[in-house]
């Protein structure tokens, strides 16, 4: 009787760690975060640990919908104020382009550690509304490139390799 309850506990414990480990990603987001992680990757900036970090990455049918005010996708946080989940809006799905610059947008929030928006309308990324999806995925080489340069993580890196750099050089 002692051994199997050792043994219950110790399959229970093995699969609540890896439980931890697991993010719900939705299957029409997928490609544009691989895409993304691509980005990530060309861009030297790490994203593994910080995805296990998440609960989902999904499409949901809860955010605001308006004519003149939608609310396409956002980053929701526990009590502790971490980012848990990174959501679109239902909404974004009729348009590939659209939900493509939506997802960018919160994935860049989260593994760029964007706390904010850059402008309210001004025609790229990260602004909080954008005229012209079309217009950003145009110039897509562009806004992505001004995104991951611009980003508090690629800024911060490329601090550190600097300050590292100069301690090598003996300056």
């Amino acid at each position: 009787m002692k051994k199997c309850f050792f043994i219950l506990l110790v399959l229970s414990s093995t699969t609540l760690l890896t439980a931890q480990n697991d993010v719900k990603i939705d299957g029409r987001l997928k490609p544009h975060l691989d895409q993304f992680f691509k980005y990530c990757d060309q861009y030297k900036i790490d994203y593994y640990d910080k995805l296990f970090k998440l609960k989902n990455i999904d499409i949901v049918d809860t955010l605001h919908v308006a004519p003149n005010a939608s609310t396409l996708g956002m980053v929701t946080r526990d009590k502790d104020n971490n980012i848990e989940n990174i959501i679109i809006n239902w909404v974004a799905l009729l348009d590939d382009e659209i939900l493509k610059v939506v997802a960018f947008h919160e994935f860049a929030h989260y593994f760029l550690e964007y706390k904010g928006h850059i402008c309210d309308d001004c025609g790229e990324i990260m602004a909080v509304v954008n005229s012209s999806y079309f217009d950003i995925v145009r110039d897509w080489d562009h806004q992505v490139k001004t995104l991951f340069e611009d980003s508090p993580v690629y800024k911060r890196r490329k601090t550190v390799a600097y300050l590292d750099t100069d301690k090598t050089s003996g300056n």
